[in-house]
């Protein structure tokens, strides 16, 4: 790939995680000439790593850490899976090219051949990596053992969130005025780090779930009149939209409030963007954004509660509400089990879904009329300070 149409932010964002990617598996030659045994310690991915910080009112990965031994036969393979996954990053880096996670799989994924001296007889036979889930989880070892976001190394992926709103940012060599998109709308790139924030004028960032509301909000002309940074997820938010919202809360100071259905799946997208996942607690500092708050859909919206009257009349409740399935029954009492989640508003709005075996979706109140979810709910709830923080 020709470097003279790469911008120097990308430039210098490889050079970066070129040298530390270097450096961290360089390390590993220093134990060979030492005669030491290969060994690489990695922090542990699993729920019981996982620590909630309730004063940080974030998800971390806590301190214990597996040793990946070389000469132990257990983890022979994934020793050389994390090696030459790293090799094949850094090629990418210092050859200026830009591959997805696909691309990374496809790349290393081949046989290892192992034949007798007499005969010229296969012996033994191993794949690299047989399926994208395996190449994919020795990227996130990568990630963990480097502390390097596979944004950093600038490994693509699909592009999911959007945002419109008075802001204008430098992406690349250009730059991009988010309030003139049309009827669409700016696609957050997967490098959300490499965006320079030029100005803004904006009060807060809501950030929606659903990408059909998202488009509603952005034709009503919502982000002019209260000006405001809308995005949306448009469902499970990925990385990218994880990290963007929170630079727009760390560097710009905007209050985020988040928009989702009234059931369990809508409460854990949240509970993503405020604390962070448990798959991804490791990088919780930089993706998740502790100050967020969950503006609704609420069980008290529709039915009320002891602070506040329901948004919905009896009747409007017969339509709009959906019956919980088992499945969502289960997760909400697995999630009123988490710590993040044991607040006295969280255990009601818990309690009230358990109780009444109902949800709502977003659209049920744009079912009200959009002028009454744009400039009746929405700002009624910012301004009554009706969200759970």
């Amino acid at each position: 790939m020709s470097s003279e149409f790469i911008s120097k932010v990308d430039k210098e964002a490889r050079r970066k995680a070129a040298n530390i990617l270097r450096d961290k598996f360089l390390n590993l030659v220093e134990q060979l000439k030492k005669g030491e045994p290969l060994v690489m310690e990695i922090p542990m991915r699993t729920l019981s790593n996982a620590i909630y910080d309730e004063k940080r009112k974030l998800l971390l990965l806590g301190e214990k850490k597996l040793k990946r031994n070389f000469l132990d036969l257990n983890e022979a393979k994934r020793f050389m899976q994390t090696v030459l996954m790293a090799s094949i990053i850094y090629d990418a880096l210092v050859s200026d090219e830009y591959p997805t996670i696909r691309d990374l799989y496809y790349r290393g994924k081949h046989s290892l051949l192992l034949k007798s001296i007499e005969g010229n007889k296969i012996v033994f036979e191993e794949n690299t990596w047989d399926e994208q889930k395996e190449s994919d989880s020795v990227i996130v070892d990568i990630e963990v053992f480097t502390s390097l976001l596979r944004e950093e190394m600038l490994i693509l992926s699909k592009e999911k969130g959007k945002v419109v709103g008075n802001l204008r940012i430098r992406s690349g060599n250009d730059v991009i005025d988010l309030s003139k998109t049309g009827h669409g709308a700016y696609a957050i790139e997967p490098t959300p780090d490499l965006i320079d924030f030029i100005d803004v004028d904006a009060e807060f960032v809501l950030v929606v779930e659903k990408d059909a509301v998202f488009q509603q909000l952005h034709r009503a002309g919502f982000w002019k009149q209260y000006k405001s940074i809308l995005i949306t997820s448009a469902g499970q938010p990925d990385r990218a939209t994880r990290r963007f919202v929170r630079r727009l809360n760390e560097e710009l100071k905007l209050p985020v409030y988040i928009l989702t259905d009234a059931d369990p799946y809508g409460w854990y997208i949240f509970s993503v963007f405020r604390i962070g996942s448990i798959s991804l607690s490791y990088e919780s500092e930089r993706l998740a954004t502790p100050d967020s708050k969950f503006l609704g859909v609420s069980m008290g919206d529709i039915f009320g509660n002891s602070r506040k009257k329901p948004y919905l009349s009896e009747a409007e409740r017969k339509n709009y509400i959906i019956k919980a399935k088992d499945a969502d029954i289960k997760r909400a009492e697995e999630i009123k089990n988490y710590e993040w989640f044991k607040t006295k508003a969280w255990q009601e709005e818990i309690n009230t879904f358990l109780q009444r075996k109902a949800k709502l979706e977003i659209e049920a109140m744009a079912s009200k009329g959009l002028k009454f979810l744009a400039f009746q709910y929405i700002p009624e709830k910012i301004t009554n300070k009706d969200y759970i923080a």
